[in-house]
């Protein structure tokens, strides 16, 4: 734990009515919070709404999305961005992979998943919960990278 010292002049009469210097010291102690690096694909429209936010928070789920899903790393979040959202008309044919930082202490209250190989882990975190979220993100939601699909390509395997 690390701590400033700050030092202050008061100018103070003293009794023989003349004004002198006393230097007074207070100690602010600075914790630093630990903080964990998220990463969330999201398609195009909760794009928008992040940006609607000015990058600093994520929309509330809707009704059919009762679990929030932040990936632990950038390559996850990339193969989900890239292979899946750009595939997929609700997403737009577009994904965008973000990054953001919270307290690992808020993330305390929460298990790792693993779906699918080890490097598919992610938090699992309640609707209910993106508000307590939200409030945590240190700093602004960032864009590391972006995705676009063709909507008329078909998919593997598929022929129009």
């Amino acid at each position: 734990m690390g701590g400033t010292t700050r030092r202050s002049r008061v100018l103070t009469p003293n009794t023989s009515g003349t004004i002198g210097v006393i230097w007074s010291a207070s100690i602010f102690n600075t914790v630093t919070a630990q903080l964990t690096t998220l990463y969330r694909p999201v398609g195009q429209r909760e794009m928008e709404l992040i940006r609607a936010s000015q990058f600093r928070e994520f929309p509330p789920r809707l009704p059919e999305q009762p679990i929030f899903y932040p990936v632990l790393t950038e390559e996850y979040a990339t193969q989900i961005a890239r292979d899946w959202n750009t595939r997929d008309e609700r997403s737009g044919f577009a994904g965008y992979v973000l990054r953001f930082r919270v307290p690992a202490e808020f993330l305390s209250q929460y298990d790792v998943h693993v779906v699918g190989t080890s490097s598919h882990r992610e938090y699992w975190i309640p609707a209910n919960h993106i508000a307590r979220l939200n409030e945590n993100i240190h700093g602004e939601i960032e864009v590391v990278s972006e995705f676009h699909g063709n909507p008329d390509q078909p998919e593997d395997g598929e022929t129009k």
